[in-house]
C-alpha cells in the first residue's frame, strides 16, 4: 500500500463523513468485508464480543455500538492476511527488523507456533507440545522463581489474566509487569491514597446528569471516540464541558455523529467544549491549584458577607480529613507560581473556576496527559482535592473518571495482575488454593527491564502486547530482551517484539476477541471490565483462520500444566470450560458473587465502588486530602532546566497503542507519514526553521547515553511555546528508562527534555 506524504488542515468535525469513509476503507481492506460487517453489528452487544480497542463503556442504546477506531481494531484482527511458516522461511529476522511497525502488523494474523533458530536467523514451525515442553524446560532451569517476568497486555481477558497471575504465584513469583505500569498507574496510586479505591467513582449514566464535565489531558476523538457521544449529548442538554489539553484537538472542539442523519446530510456538527484551555506540559496540577485558589477567595468572601460558603462543609466534616492543611498549602501557593507552571493566565483560571462554581454536579475525567509525568500522582490527588471540596462524590452526575486505555487493562488489575498485590488477595488465594504466595513486591515494567539488563531474568513470557515497541528507552529495552534465555510472545499479529529475541524465542499464535473460542465443553465466552467497573461477557463469532491458533486462556493453562502439573489444580479442565475459572474468581475476589449467572445480564454487571458509596478504605477511614506543594520543577533530570523544549509522545488517529493501522492522522492534518514533530509557529521562527524542514531530536539527560532520532518533519501546530509533540513508538527511544513518575514507576513520556537541530538525513530506524 502506497501513501503520498502531505500536510493539509482538516476542516471537518470529528466523526462525520471522514469517520464513515475511514471505517468503510478498513473493513474492505481486511479482505473479509462481509464477515467484518457482521462482526461490527455484534460489537459491544449482548451475546456479542467486546471491542478489542479502548475501555470506554457501552451505552446499550445505540444502533451501532462501535466507533471508527473500534471498526479499525475489529477489521485489523479479522483479516484474511496470514503470517504462515512460509513467510518466516522467506524472511529472516534481521530483514524483518528493518521494516516499519506498520509493515509488520499489516502482514496479517499469526497462524502457527514458531521457534527462533539463531543459526539460520529464521523462525521455524514447532508443535504445541514441543513449545510447551520448551517453556517448562527453561523455567525448571531457573535458579529461583524471580528469574521469570510475566508481562500482560490490557487486551487479555479476565479469565486468562486470573489464571496467569495464579500460575505465577503458584510458581513463586510476584513479577507481573504490565502495560498499565507504563500508562495509568498514577490514577490507581493517587486515587487509592485519596479515596481508598484505585478506580473511577462514576458510572456511564452519570454523563447524562452532570452539569459540568472537566476533561484533563485526553484526546477522546482518537483514543476513545465513543466518549464523544457522551460529551455531545451532555453538551446538547446544556452541560458545560471544559477541556484542558496541551494541543488543540478536533474531537474536543466539534463532533458530527455518524449515527445522526441530520449531521450526516448537512454541514452541521455539535460543539463539544464550552471553554478550551491549553496548559503547558505538566501544568495541570498548577491549573487545578489555580482554580481552587480562585474558588477559595470566593468562598471566604461569601462567608465574610454572611452568606453560605462555596465548599460542602457538611461533607468535609463527615467524610474527609486534611482539608485545612490543603487549603493552607493553597494559600502558600502564589499566583506567580501557578501561572508560570500552568502556562495559563490568572483570568483564564478564574474563568474555569467560575464554570465549576456554577455547576451543581461535576465530573472530572482524565487520561495519559495527566499520568505520564514525574508528579502525576500529586496531580491526580489535586483533581481529587477539588472534587472533595465540593462534595462531588456519592451523588449522581458527579465524581472522578480516569479513562483507561486498552479494553481490559482495568480488569487485569482486578484479576490480580499486580506486582504489589493487596494482602486481601493473597490471603484469599492462599486459603482457596492451599499454597503460600510470595508476599514481597515484584517488578513493574521498568524494573523488569532493568532486571533483564542486569542478567537477573532468564524467562520472559508476554501475554499479548508489544513490549519492545511500547517500553521506553528503546535501545536499552532491546538490549534487555536479548539478555533473556527465553522470550515467549502470545500474539495475534507479527510485531517488533518477536524480532528482538532472547537466546531462545517462541511466538505462540492466539485467537482474537472476534473469533469463536471452541473448547471441549463447547463454545466459550470471556469477560472484561471497562472504565466504569462494568463487567461484560464477550463471545466471538468468527471462524478462526487456522486450527493451530489457540485461545489465550488455553495457552496459559497449557503452560501452567507443563510447568506445574495438575496435582494442585487441573489446569487443562479449566481450559475445557471457562465457567470453572469464573467459579474460582467468584470464590477469591470480592464483587463476583454468582459470576456465571450475572454474565447473562444484558449490558453486564456493576462491580461496585466503595468510594462512590462514601466508604473510604484509607487508614483514617475517610477521604484524605493531599497537601502537596507544586513541584519545584515539572520535569525530571538534572539537565531539564537547560532544555529548550519539552516533548510529549502521543498517538496518531490511525493508531491504537503500538498498533499502526495506517499512516494518516486526519484530525491533525498529517497524511502518509509518521515522522513529524508538532511545534508552535513562533518557536519555528525563533529557531530560523520552516515547516517541512527535517530535524534531529535529542534528549537532554545526565547518564552519558545518547538518545536521539532524526529525520522528523516540522509541522506548525496549536501547542504552547516550548512544547513539542511526536508519535510513539518512533520517539520512545528518547524516553530514559530511569525517568519515571514519583511513586509509580511510569515512564515520563509526556515530559521529555529535548533539543532539536536541523538535519538533512532521511528518517533513521527507530528500534534496533
Amino acid at each position: 500500500m502506497k501513501f503520498k506524504p502531505s500536510i493539509k488542515p482538516y476542516r471537518g468535525a470529528a466523526g462525520g463523513w471522514g469517520s464513515l469513509e475511514a471505517t468503510t476503507r478498513y473493513v474492505f481492506d481486511s479482505k473479509q468485508a462481509l464477515k467484518n460487517l457482521r462482526n461490527l453489528m455484534r460489537v459491544n452487544k449482548a451475546r456479542g464480543f467486546d471491542c478489542p480497542g479502548c475501555a470506554w463503556g457501552d451505552d446499550n442504546h445505540s444502533t451501532f455500538s462501535f466507533c471508527e477506531n473500534g471498526a479499525k481494531a475489529v477489521s485489523w484482527e479479522a483479516t484474511r492476511h496470514a503470517v504462515e511458516p512460509a513467510f518466516f522461511a522467506a524472511h529472516s529476522v534481521s530483514t524483518l527488523l528493518q521494516q516499519s511497525d506498520y509493515f509488520l502488523e499489516y502482514q496479517g494474523r499469526l497462524t502457527h507456533p514458531m521457534r527462533y533458530n539463531a543459526v539460520t536467523d529464521h523462525y521455524q514451525p514447532i508443535s504445541w507440545p514441543e513449545a510447551l515442553a520448551l517453556i517448562a524446560q527453561h523455567i525448571r532451569q531457573m535458579d529461583n522463581p524471580n528469574q521469570i517476568e510475566l508481562y500482560t497486555s490490557g487486551r487479555a481477558s479476565n479469565e486468562a489474566s486470573y489464571l496467569y497471575q495464579l500460575f505465577g504465584r503458584m510458581l513463586g513469583t510476584s513479577n507481573f509487569p504490565d502495560c498499565s505500569n507504563m500508562c495509568h498507574e498514577a490514577s490507581g496510586v493517587g486515587l487509592k491514597q485519596s479515596i481508598g479505591v484505585g478506580k473511577g467513582t462514576i458510572r456511564m449514566e452519570d454523563f447524562t446528569k452532570a452539569d459540568a464535565i472537566l476533561v484533563f489531558g485526553q484526546n477522546p476523538g482518537t483514543n476513545h471516540p465513543r466518549m464523544l457521544h457522551s460529551l455531545k449529548q451532555a453538551a446538547s442538554r446544556g452541560a458545560r464541558i471544559v477541556s484542558f489539553n496541551t494541543l488543540r484537538e478536533r474531537g474536543l472542539e466539534r463532533f458530527a455523529d455518524p449515527q445522526n442523519p441530520l449531521q450526516m446530510l448537512t454541514p452541521s456538527s455539535s460543539p463539544i467544549s464550552s471553554a478550551y484551555f491549553q496548559p503547558k506540559l505538566g501544568g495541570d496540577m498548577a491549573t487545578v491549584r489555580g482554580m481552587v485558589k480562585a474558588l477559595l477567595e470566593t468562598h471566604r468572601q461569601r462567608l465574610a458577607d454572611s452568606q453560605p460558603g462555596l465548599f460542602a462543609q457538611t461533607f468535609l466534616d463527615r467524610y474527609c480529613v486534611g482539608s485545612e492543611a490543603y487549603l493552607a498549602q493553597v494559600d502558600a501557593t502564589t499566583w506567580q507560581q501557578i501561572t508560570m507552571q500552568s502556562g495559563l493566565s490568572e483570568s483564564q483560571l478564574r474563568q474555569a473556576a467560575s464554570i465549576y462554581q456554577g455547576a451543581e454536579r461535576v465530573i472530572c475525567t482524565w487520561a495519559m496527559g495527566i499520568t505520564q509525568h514525574k508528579h502525576s500522582v500529586a496531580t491526580v490527588r489535586e483533581i481529587t482535592n477539588l472534587q472533595l471540596l465540593f462534595g462531588q462524590l456519592g451523588k449522581p452526575g458527579a465524581g472522578l473518571c480516569p479513562v483507561r486505555g486498552h479494553s481490559n487493562v482495568q480488569g487485569n488489575r482486578t484479576m490480580g495482575i499486580d506486582e504489589k498485590a493487596p494482602k486481601a488477595l493473597l490471603d484469599s488465594l492462599e486459603q482457596h488454593f492451599g499454597f503460600s504466595p510470595r508476599r514481597e513486591a515484584g517488578h513493574n515494567t521498568v524494573e523488569a527491564i532493568e532486571a533483564m539488563l542486569r542478567g537477573e531474568v532468564k524467562v520472559l513470557i508476554a501475554l499479548g502486547g508489544n513490549l519492545a515497541a511500547a517500553a521506553p528507552d528503546t535501545a536499552r529495552t532491546a538490549q534487555a530482551l536479548r539478555c533473556c534465555d527465553l522470550t515467549v510472545h502470545i500474539s495475534t499479529k507479527l510485531n517488533r517484539s518477536h524480532l528482538i529475541t532472547g537466546k531462545d524465542a517462541l511466538i505462540l499464535p492466539t485467537l482474537g476477541r472476534t473469533e469463536l473460542d471452541m473448547q471441549a465443553s463447547g463454545p466459550q465466552y470471556i469477560t472484561v471490565e471497562d472504565s466504569f467497573s462494568m463487567v461484560h461477557a464477550s463471545e466471538g463469532i468468527g471462524k478462526p483462520l487456522a486450527e493451530t491458533q489457540r485461545s489465550e486462556t488455553a495457552i496459559v493453562c497449557g503452560i501452567a500444566n507443563a510447568v506445574l502439573g495438575s496435582e494442585k489444580l487441573d489446569w487443562l479442565a479449566l481450559a475445557d470450560d471457562y465457567s470453572l475459572i469464573r467459579n474460582h474468581i467468584q470464590a477469591t475476589l470480592p464483587g463476583f458473587d454468582n459470576f456465571n449467572q450475572r454474565c447473562e445480564q444484558p449490558g453486564g454487571f456493576y462491580l461496585g465502588n466503595a468510594a462512590a458509596e462514601l466508604r473510604f478504605a484509607t487508614p483514617s477511614g475517610k477521604a484524605q486530602f493531599s497537601a502537596a506543594p507544586l513541584p519545584d520543577t515539572l520535569f525530571p533530570g538534572q539537565m531539564a532546566e537547560k532544555a529548550p523544549f519539552i516533548l510529549q509522545t502521543l498517538r496518531s488517529h490511525d493508531q491504537y497503542n503500538t498498533t499502526i493501522y495506517g499512516l494518516d492522522d486526519r484530525y491533525r492534518g498529517v497524511y502518509g507519514q509518521r515522522e513529524v514533530l508538532f511545534i508552535h509557529p513562533e518557536d519555528l521562527a525563533a529557531l530560523g526553521l520552516k515547516d517541512g524542514e527535517l530535524v534531529e531530536i535529542e534528549t537532554l539527560w545526565n547518564d552519558g547515553v545518547v538518545r536521539k532520532v532524526s529525520g522528523f518533519k516540522l509541522v506548525s501546530y496549536a501547542i504552547p511555546r516550548g512544547n513539542l509533540a511526536a508519535y510513539y513508538p518512533e520517539t520512545n527511544p528518547l524516553v530514559p528508562l530511569a525517568s519515571v513518575g514519583e511513586g509509580t514507576g511510569t515512564p515520563t513520556s509526556k515530559s521529555i527534555p529535548v533539543t532539536i537541530r536541523r538535519c538533512a538525513a532521511a528518517p533513521t530506524l527507530r528500534i534496533a
